[in-house]
């Protein structure tokens, strides 16, 4: 049993050598870079809508006239 677990553990903390992980990171940091560039007012407008409309449906259920759909399928 102890070996097994030893086993285990050799393989899941077994460390590469190279350079691969560091390339892949900077790769993707490049590229969400990037896109916040190319996207900056897509996600600017997103991010209004979204918190535009959470506002509103707010103000509806603290001033008692929206309503709060419950899904039947949860019970």
């Amino acid at each position: 049993m102890n070996r097994l677990v030893r086993a285990i553990k050799s393989c899941l903390f077994k460390k590469e050598k190279g350079i691969d992980g560091i390339l892949v990171t900077i790769g993707l940091c490049i590229i969400a870079l990037v896109l916040c560039v190319v996207m900056k007012d897509s996600l600017a407008a997103f991010i209004e809508n979204i918190t535009g409309s959470m506002t509103e449906k707010a103000q509806e259920i603290l001033s008692g006239s929206g309503t709060i759909a419950i899904n039947p399928w949860l019970w």
